[in-house]
């Protein structure tokens, strides 16, 4: 009873704190910064942030091998926790471009794109986009957190002004950092809010919006805010990270869905996640693709992308182009996972995307709660603060084309189940 009692008590300890009570240190020696943090991460990690960083041990297909980060033993788990929305990572023709590819180029691009690091099939991949997202042109990015970095730092100055949804990824924050434009943050998906606060600015104005916000898994009420971004003569990013090669009659994203393509300045997307691979790109005319490549500096100072992994992203962009049927079973299955939640009290807020939100609002309960959903097979990661505001903790499902309607309906009964057992839903 006492080691119970002591154990009870060394978990309520451990809960009380999270990353943000170790960004600062005391004294003057930067490594002071680090034994605290070891300190606590010590009884963190056996309480359930070994659920972070588990190994996979296979591709990210719907079932996957998970080394348990607890234990050391491998799971077969179904997966709901990869960005593979249309499950094309995997398939055959890219595995063949990119195996090709490594026999003709070998791993890596060994330089940097503004001096040896570019390929033809960097160039063929290029134009293609291009062609798909009906731009001029289109730069291609190592990293999806590297295009927002680079392109955001390279048009924007000091004496500028940034506006950003309150909600915003980490790479557009740090782009507007890098920027050293005054920076400010407006209300989530609140036009109204923007309006206030760009109506007090003046000087050149960048708004900055998500496709499809990643957290929370609602689109971007897009046509009201760009209306405001218009009004006050600024010019629009929009971040497609989540919402290209999904949304839009032509899969071109949000800007699509909304009619809105021609209207909004800058395009911005991922590969990692649609696609299955990795980098970033922005589209537009070709004058901006010209000075972006010039001054975007996470790219210009950057290793180029691997011609492997170009070559494989071209293959996959050809799928995703010719098969409008993937996101059409997509959204089916978001379809029918959306209604078995709803039947089933599961709160997944204001998702209207692939993206849905397990909320369970409960700091001290998200991670015992993700440990429960392992152990009945699902592999499904927990989310807490910083990446999402205090008492706001989740559960993050990715939905894939590849998924069956049995997959949806085992998560269903697997996630409703342990949310009942922990009082979180009726």
């Amino acid at each position: 009873m006492e080691v119970a009692q002591k154990t009870a008590a060394e978990k309520s300890e451990f809960s009380e704190y999270d990353y943000s009570n170790f960004y600062y240190g005391a004294g003057e020696d930067p490594i002071n910064l680090l034994r605290p943090y070891a300190d606590w991460y010590r009884d963190a990690r056996p309480n359930g942030y070994y659920l972070y960083q588990e190994a996979l041990g296979s591709a990210p297909t719907t079932h996957v091998r998970v080394r348990n980060g607890k234990t050391g033993r491998w799971m077969d788990l179904l997966n709901l926790a990869s960005y593979n929305y249309l499950g094309i990572s995997y398939r055959p023709e890219v595995k063949k471009a990119a195996a090709e590819a490594v026999e003709k180029y070998g791993l890596g691009a060994s330089g940097s794109p503004i001096l040896s690091g570019t390929f033809d099939i960097h160039e063929e991949f290029a134009a293609e986009l291009a062609r798909f997202k009906d731009k001029e042109s289109c730069i291609i990015f190592p990293t999806g957190y590297s295009a927002n970095v680079g392109f955001i730092s390279a048009l924007m100055r000091s004496g500028d002004t940034i506006f950003l949804d309150q909600y915003s990824h980490a790479s557009i924050v740090d782009g507007a950092i890098l920027a050293k434009s005054k920076t400010i943050f407006f209300r989530h998906n609140n036009p109204l809010d923007l309006e206030r606060k760009m109506a007090k600015e003046k000087g050149k104005k960048l708004v900055v919006v998500e496709g499809v916000y990643s957290m929370d898994g609602d689109m971007c009420a897009l046509p009201e805010i760009l209306e405001v971004t218009k009004r006050h003569g600024a010019r629009m990013l929009i971040d497609e990270a989540h919402s290209t090669f999904l949304f839009g009659p032509n899969g071109r994203g949000v800007a699509e869905h909304f009619g809105l393509d021609k209207e909004v300045d800058f395009h911005l997307g991922t590969f990692s996640k649609s696609l299955g691979g990795q980098g970033g790109f922005v589209a537009g005319t070709k004058e901006l693709v010209d000075y972006a490549t010039a001054f975007a500096r996470s790219r210009f100072f950057s290793c180029n992308l691997s011609p492997v992994l170009t070559a494989g992203l071209l293959a996959a962009l050809r799928i995703a182009a010719s098969e409008p049927e993937l996101r059409a079973k997509m959204w089916s299955n978001v379809a029918f996972l959306r209604r078995r939640f709803a039947e089933e009290g599961v709160d997944i807020g204001k998702s209207n995307s692939q993206v849905m939100p397990v909320m369970v609002n409960n700091d001290s309960k998200v991670l015992g709660v993700a440990e429960k959903i392992q152990d009945r097979g699902l592999f499904l990661n927990p989310v807490t603060y910083p990446a999402v505001p205090k008492h706001k903790s989740r559960l993050r499902i990715s939905v894939s084309a590849a998924h069956t309607e049995e997959d949806l309906e085992t998560a269903t009964q697997a996630i409703a189940g342990v949310l009942r057992e922990e009082g979180i839903c009726r």
